[in-house]
């Protein structure tokens, strides 16, 4: 069953790493296509090529977690650390997509559409709440490492 689920993820990545590529392929297609109708059309087309860029910065982050933490990781169970290290690495990666989401959804709406501001704002509220609970996770997984190695090592 392990080496089943080590290829469901494998092939997931694989194609989540694909889509990715077309993301970024697209996006510069319509960019020159963009370009070459109007200058403003262009600077639209740029915010969004932008959109796509992160947006598949992070599939293919997802991706590469995948890969990592399923694929290829041995069967052995990692430290706290390890595993308060290697989320806090996925878990930024998508703050990262959403604040940068948002800021261009701000500079999209506050030029065409001002009373849309609504949403990207909401984006913004919302990264900076995972971070905040990103940062209570980590404070938490801290205290309880420690706390362990006090009960169990007898050591800090």
């Amino acid at each position: 069953m392990q080496h089943l689920s080590r290829c469901a993820f494998a092939c997931a990545s694989l194609l989540l790493m694909m889509l990715a590529l077309f993301l970024l392929t697209f996006g510069m297609f319509d960019l020159i296509r963009a370009l070459g109708q109007s200058w403003h059309m262009g600077r639209n087309a740029i915010l969004q090529a932008i959109s796509y860029v992160v947006i598949a910065v992070a599939v293919f982050d997802v991706a590469k977690y995948f890969v990592e933490e399923e694929v290829i990781q041995t069967s052995g169970k990692k430290s706290l650390g390890e595993a308060r290290a290697s989320l806090t690495k996925f878990i930024t990666t998508i703050i990262i997509a959403v604040f940068i989401e948002g800021l261009v959804g701000v500079f999209e709406t506050s030029t065409s559409e001002p009373a849309a501001i609504l949403y990207p704002a909401s984006l913004l509220v919302v990264a900076t709440f995972i971070v905040l609970s990103l940062g209570a996770f980590q404070r938490m997984s801290v205290d309880a490492e420690r706390e362990k190695k006090k009960v169990g090592g007898g050591e800090e």
